[in-house]
């Protein structure tokens, strides 16, 4: 049985580049012509801006949405104190990402959070996400609800504030009987100390008469004794 060598393993011709992704050729250049006519497109809407003394904007598509004010907390305290790895070729600048705080919808790094903050904010990170940079107007009634979501909030601020308060002066309160407490067991053991070194002293006395020394009960009259005094008295004429 004779073997085809230019056929595959299933009876398909087969050649040595056929394992390759093929390509459409026309299909990529018809995606190459649109992507330059778009660049020039924005190119001439930067010049035209420029020439009126304005500030070039990615143009709406139809599909943005109003901005709203930001939920969440940005917390940059927890970045203090961080050690961040950047490749050997990131960004130089803020195009890019580099060493800092990052916009992954345009692609910039910012040194700082006060830099971050105000991009955040600005027409161009506004467009890139999807806003239209406009802000809806609130109703009356929202703004009622709001005034009174506010004061409830307030409210219940006052209402923890009085509850800490009362808690924080039972607290001193407890700290404050524990010193006196301390303070009272240590007065009553240096009562007692001193009680009992002069019970022993009287007991030495009583045992070995008036002749016995105590220990710390003469030094005042050893020291005169020694500088060569033996009293402060006025001498008799």
């Amino acid at each position: 049985m004779s073997k085809n060598s230019s056929g595959g393993a299933y009876g398909q011709a087969a050649g040595d580049t056929d394992f390759r992704k093929k390509y459409d050729l026309d299909e990529y250049a018809a995606k190459a012509r649109d992507r330059e006519e778009a660049e020039k497109e924005e190119r001439k809407a930067r010049w035209e801006a420029k020439m009126a003394g304005k500030k070039y904007y990615k143009p709406l598509e139809g599909h943005e949405t109003l901005t709203t004010a930001r939920s969440g907390h940005q917390d940059f305290s927890k970045l203090v104190g961080t050690t961040m790895l950047i490749p050997a070729g990131a960004g130089v600048g803020k195009r890019g990402r580099g060493a800092g705080l990052y916009c992954e919808a345009c692609d910039l790094t910012f040194k700082d959070n006060l830099q971050w903050i105000e991009h955040t904010n600005s027409m161009q990170h506004q467009r890139n996400t999807g806003h239209t940079g406009e802000v809806r107007k609130a109703t009356a009634e929202e703004v009622h609800q709001r005034i009174e979501l506010l004061w409830e909030r307030l409210q219940e601020r006052k209402r923890e504030q009085v509850v800490s308060l009362q808690e924080r002066l039972e607290v001193r309160r407890v700290e404050d009987e524990k010193e006196r407490e301390e303070k009272r067991r240590k007065r009553k053991e240096v009562e007692e100390r001193k009680r009992l070194e002069k019970e022993e002293a009287e007991k030495a006395k009583t045992n070995y008469g008036e002749d016995v020394r105590i220990e710390g009960e003469h030094d005042e009259d050893d020291m005169m004794a020694a500088m060569g005094f033996t009293g402060f008295g006025v001498p008799k004429k």
